[in-house]
C-alpha cells in the first residue's frame, strides 16, 4: 500500500511595506506664522493663557521649539499676537453688524444676537475673561480697541436723529452694557439664570437676550427722539 506524501507548502506572509512618507511641504514664513497662531489659539481657548506652552505649540504644528521663537521671539509675544488677531476678527464682525443695521428697534434684536454669536464663536468669551484675569486685556500703549465700534454706533444714532448728534458717552455706555451682559451670559448665564429661577437652558438665555434687546431699543428710541 503506497502512502501518499502530503507536501506541506510553506505559506509566505506578504508584509506590505508602508508607503514612503509624503515629502514634507516647506511652509513660507507667512504660512508658518499662521499655523503657529492657529495652534496657539486652540490651546488658548482650551486652557487659557497658561495653557500655551511653546513646546506644545511646536509639536502641534510639527516644527521645532526654536522655530516658534524665531517667528515670535517669546511666549509673551505669541500670546499677545494671538489675542490681537482675535480682537481684530471680532471687531470686524461687530462693525459689520452695526453698519449694516438701519438702527431701528426691530434691528436691535438681530444685532444683539449677532454680538452674542460673535462672543461665543470659537470660545471668544472664555478667552476674554481669561485675558482679563491675566491682566492682558488692556494695554496703555494701545488705543481703546472698541472705540471704532463706538464711533460706528454713534454715526448710526446721529443719522437717525437727522444730523443731531447723539451723546457719545451714552452710546458708549450702551455698548458697554450690551458687551458686558453678553460676555457674562456666554460664560455664567446658565448658572445665574438658573439660580434666579429663570431656567438654565439655551432657551432661557435667548429670552434674556430678547429682554436685553427690548431694553436697549427703548433706550435708543428715547435718545433718538
Amino acid at each position: 500500500m503506497t502512502q501518499k506524501k502530503t507536501a506541506t507548502k510553506a505559506v509566505k506572509t506578504t508584509v506590505k511595506k508602508p508607503p514612503p512618507p509624503a515629502p514634507r511641504k516647506r511652509r513660507t514664513a507667512e504660512d508658518a506664522r499662521a499655523a503657529i497662531l492657529d495652534a496657539a489659539e486652540q490651546r488658548l481657548v482650551a486652557a487659557g493663557p497658561a495653557g500655551i506652552r511653546l513646546q506644545d505649540v511646536a509639536d502641534d504644528v510639527g516644527v521645532s521649539h526654536p522655530a516658534v521663537l524665531h517667528h515670535f521671539g517669546s511666549r509673551e509675544a505669541l500670546v499677545r499676537e494671538v489675542c490681537e488677531r482675535r480682537f481684530a476678527a471680532i471687531r470686524g464682525e461687530l462693525e459689520t453688524a452695526i453698519i449694516a443695521s438701519s438702527g431701528g428697534p426691530d434691528q436691535v434684536g438681530a444685532m444683539v444676537e449677532s454680538v452674542a454669536a460673535a462672543v461665543r464663536h470659537g470660545g471668544h468669551a472664555r478667552v476674554f475673561f481669561w485675558l482679563a484675569l491675566e491682566g492682558m486685556l488692556r494695554s496703555d500703549e494701545q488705543p481703546p480697541r472698541m472705540r471704532a465700534l463706538g464711533e460706528a454706533a454713534q454715526q448710526l444714532r446721529t443719522r437717525r436723529r437727522k444730523g443731531r448728534p447723539a451723546p457719545l458717552d451714552d452710546t458708549l455706555h450702551v455698548l458697554a452694557l450690551s458687551s458686558l451682559a453678553l460676555l457674562a451670559d456666554a460664560i455664567i448665564g446658565p448658572s445665574v439664570l438658573g439660580d434666579l429661577g429663570l431656567g438654565a437652558t439655551p432657551e432661557a438665555s435667548a429670552r434674556f437676550r430678547a429682554w436685553l434687546a427690548k431694553l436697549l431699543a427703548e433706550h435708543l428710541e428715547k435718545g433718538a427722539g
